[in-house]
């Protein structure tokens, strides 16, 4: 693997418009592998008022102790970097968030210094196309405190495609939840500025009409940090938070949350009031 050596945060503006580029088929030549680049970021400063702005989009406490799932935003960037760089196997712009699993080592203080480390591996195939790895990992010094396996979904044909489908599970009535959220653009907007993630089908009317969806959508790692507001505080301070994405929330929604403790973790997750189809499912173990 050849690394580079960053010596400041991408830029999103800048890396949106390289992933519209290579939404452009003619533009992005096929790779059958993933690059062997991996992003390195040292030094890396929290800033407290991106820190505040994320709890409050996400309904989380803000205090010196990052939250479980904060991370995510700090690395975002250089995943985007490294999603839009040659030789990545399909175009950022249109891949589906699938699967996310965070292992925390230890919790992390707003005030440490951070280094961050990302690449891709494990490219494969799925019945509706490719799926990737992205792992993103944090260091404080030489000590790893945070790990991150975000896996990225490009539909597309495969040879898997014409395999046996899961039957989906029967809509039924969801049972009273342990609470319901409320989520309209404006919180998702607010989410977007503050984790750098503005792709158009959170924040664009037209794109995401463009992308087959009726109007906007909740971001999947919003999801993942607002189930957390009821179990925040009883969260073991080494975790491993594993969440997988279902149906997306089409803005404005009410969703009905659900928590239940399961030995010394959890096990939560997001559902339809109505049909109770999941949004998320999520462990913390």
């Amino acid at each position: 693997m050849s690394v580079v050596q960053l010596t400041e945060q991408p830029k999103t503006s800048e890396i949106y418009t390289a992933a519209a580029l290579g939404a452009l088929p003619f533009l992005r030549p096929k790779s059958s592998s993933v690059p062997s680049t991996v992003f390195e970021l040292r030094g890396l400063r929290v800033d407290a008022d991106n820190l505040a702005g994320y709890c409050r989009a996400t309904g989380l406490r803000f205090g010196d102790t990052l939250p479980v799932t904060y991370p995510f935003t700090l690395v975002f960037p250089t995943v985007m970097k490294l999603m839009v760089s040659k030789g990545f196997p399909f175009a950022a712009i249109g891949s589906v968030h699938a699967e996310n699993v965070i292992e925390q080592f230890r919790s992390i203080s707003a005030s440490e210094p951070l280094d961050i480390r990302v690449h891709a591996e494990n490219l494969r195939e799925h019945r509706k196309g490719l799926l990737v790895d992205v792992i993103s990992e944090v260091s404080v010094g030489r000590e790893l405190v945070w790990k991150q396996t975000s896996s990225f979904l490009s539909l597309q044909k495969t040879s898997l495609s014409g395999g046996p489908r899961e039957t989906p599970p029967a809509d039924e009535v969801p049972p009273p939840p342990t609470r319901t959220l409320r989520v309209d653009q404006k919180t998702i907007s607010r989410y977007a500025s503050v984790s750098g993630d503005r792709n158009p089908i959170h924040v664009s009317s037209l794109g995401a009409k463009a992308f087959g969806f009726p109007r906007t959508i909740a971001h999947g790692m919003w999801s993942a940090a607002a189930a957390l507001q009821v179990i925040e505080g009883r969260i073991p301070e080494k975790v491993t938070y594993n969440v997988r994405f279902g149906k997306p929330i089409i803005l404005p929604a009410t969703v009905n949350l659900y928590a239940e403790s399961v030995g010394a973790g959890w096990d939560i997750s997001l559902k339809n009031p109505k049909k109770g189809y999941p949004h998320l499912t999520g462990t913390l173990r």
